[in-house]
Formats: structure tokens, sequence, C-alpha cells
């Protein structure tokens, strides 16, 4: 482990560094006064989430899909850290309808890694999910189950096609620290949410619902699907804190340990917008794995990280920007193809 891990003329590259979770990771790596240089093709990441960055010339922009970038070599030149978070990506509904896309994810991944190891970076840092556990973990609800990192083992039954190249890009980032010395770790983020996320993801998409004062209101599945929310600013903290502290590939959990049901963030949703809509439930539609909820002790050990945002102030902060910042007519115009696109 590395303990006297020092941010000081550190040069960063952030793939998907214009996306929800890349750019808010930007804007704390720049804080710490990080000299910062982000990839993103801009098909889910968004230019207002870094032009102020990219205007001040704080940072260094690629507009490209590193799968038919030409200038790799270019790319990972002189950089010492790698947070690697670009992907083909969505929310459940992308996920379960699309296995295409985020197959391509095992070639970008593979593609990032070898030219990081090719250009002497010191570490790499995997955006990884809890997509990886096995499906067949997370289906009793009737269980009080908190998903543990040694879980993601054989017999493997990973999230779709997702949720595999996630768990390769694990065992491909542990080999390499193995076999070539290579620095790396994997974070897996457990459900995402917070000021510059998209419609695709549950607690946005219910937002979004009721931004539009949808009525009847549509949920997905019966509403007793468990999840744990967790809130942007502890994820960022906590990506920041494994490119400090781990050095072996180890993959860590980041997560909060609240379980909610989905219907409870509805009601949560009601509440904060004072929309009083009838439930539309849709059992029809994806609702993944019906018990997911992360274990965070080791995340507590080993980098002393713990969520500080739980979901009722961090939903609150999230509808307040939601509200203050979306346009009604646009969002009712793309909100039906963004719950299953990306």
């Amino acid at each position: 482990m590395e303990n006297n891990f020092n941010w000081k003329n550190k040069n960063v590259l952030v793939t998907g560094g214009a996306s929800f979770i890349g750019s808010t990771l930007v804007d704390a790596l720049i804080k710490k006064g990080v000299a910062v240089k982000v990839i993103d093709d801009l098909t889910s990441g968004k230019i207002e989430n870094i032009k102020d960055h990219i205007d001040a010339k704080r940072i260094e922009f690629v507009s490209h899909d590193i799968r038919a970038y030409s200038n790799l070599n270019g790319l990972f030149k002189n950089v010492h850290v790698v947070f690697h978070l670009a992907a083909d990506h969505g929310g459940r509904g992308y996920v379960d309808l699309h296995q295409a896309g985020p197959a391509t994810n095992l070639y970008l991944d593979g593609l990032v890694f070898w030219s990081a190891l090719k250009a002497k970076v010191e570490k790499v840092i995997f955006a990884s999910s809890g997509c990886v556990y096995p499906t067949f973990i997370q289906k009793d609800l009737s269980k009080e189950i908190f998903l543990t990192e040694d879980m993601a083992r054989p017999p493997y039954d990973a999230d779709n096609m997702y949720g595999w190249a996630k768990l390769m890009g694990e065992l491909t980032l542990k080999s390499y620290c193995k076999e070539y010395g290579l620095k790396a770790a994997s974070c897996r983020y457990f459900t995402v949410y917070g000021p510059r996320g998209v419609e695709n993801h549950a607690l946005i998409a219910m937002i979004a619902r009721a931004f539009i004062k949808q009525d009847p209101f549509e949920v997905w599945g019966d509403g007793n699907q468990i999840r744990n929310w967790t809130y942007i600013n502890d994820i960022v903290e906590g990506t920041i804190l494994a490119a400090e502290k781990i050095d072996d590939g180890t993959a860590i959990n980041l997560g909060t340990m609240e379980r909610n049901k989905v219907i409870d963030a509805v009601n949560l949703v009601f509440e904060y917008t004072g929309h009083k809509p009838k439930i539309k439930f849709r059992p029809d539609m994806p609702v993944g794995p019906l018990n997911r909820v992360a274990d965070n002790s080791l995340a507590k050990k080993l980098l002393k990280w713990e969520p500080k945002v739980l979901l009722k102030e961090g939903l609150k902060r999230t509808v307040e920007w939601y509200f203050s910042s979306r346009n009604k007519t646009k969002v009712e115009n793309e909100l039906e193809s963004m719950l299953t696109g990306r």
C-alpha cells in the first residue's frame, strides 16, 4: 500500500471526463492542483460539464473516441495517473436491452490498460460497477444482503454484458499488477446520483417524471427492488482515495449501506417536489437485480472512507439542482428515449 502519495506535479488523464461522474472528478482534481487531460467522445458526456475548465485553460480536452483514436501514444505520454471512466453504458433500461454496445467496453478497456502500460503510467484507477456481482445472489428480497468484494468470484454471473466487461476489466488490471508491476485499483460504483446526473438512471428519471408532472407516474417493476443510491461527491472522494491508497489492483465497493426500496425513493421525490400523482407500476420494464446493496467495510478499512450524504439529503439536493436547471419541454420530448438510451 502507498502511504505517501502526493498529487504535486502529477499529470492525470481522465477518460470519459465530460460525463456526470467524470466531470465531477475533474472538478475535484483541479482543486488539488493536478494537471488534467480529458478525453471524451461526448456521446453521453456533455461539453457544458467541463466548459468552464476548457475556457479557463485549466484542462486539456481531447474530443475523440478512444477506440478509434490514432494518437493513443501521445494521449498517454507523460501521464502519471489514469482514471478510466469512459464506457458504453447507461441506466437499467440500457444495460438490460443493449448488449452489443457494452461489449465494446472489452476492447476499450483493453486499449486503455495496454496503452497505459506501454507509456509507463504509474497507476490506473478503473471505474467498475456493482454489476460485477453474481445476479443469482441478489434475487431474494426476504434476505438482508450486503455484497462483499469477495462475492465476485466463481461461479461468475455478472449483470448482462455491461457487468461482464467490468468484471473482465478488473481481472485484467489485477493480472497487469501481478505480472507487469502496474499499480492499479478498481472502484465498484453502486447506483450513483446527484447534480449532472442523466435521466437514464432511476433517481433522475423519478425526478424528471415529477418535473413534467407525469400522471399516472410510472415506476418500473413493483417498487420493492432494493438499492443503495450513492451521492456523487462521496463517489468522487472514494475514487481519489483509491488512487492514493491502493496499488495492487484491489477492487473496492463505493456505496452506502442504506437499504432503500424503489417505492421509498419515489415517495421522497413526491415529498420534495409536491407532486401527488397516481402510480402506475410497470412490471414489464427492466428492473435488474432485486436486492443490490454494497458492504463498504473494506473501503472503511483501506481508504478510511465512508459516505457522508445519505439518500434523504442527497435526493433533496438533486431535486433542487434538477428543477433549477432543466427545461420542461426538452425533458418531455427526450425522457422516453433517455430511459432506455445513453
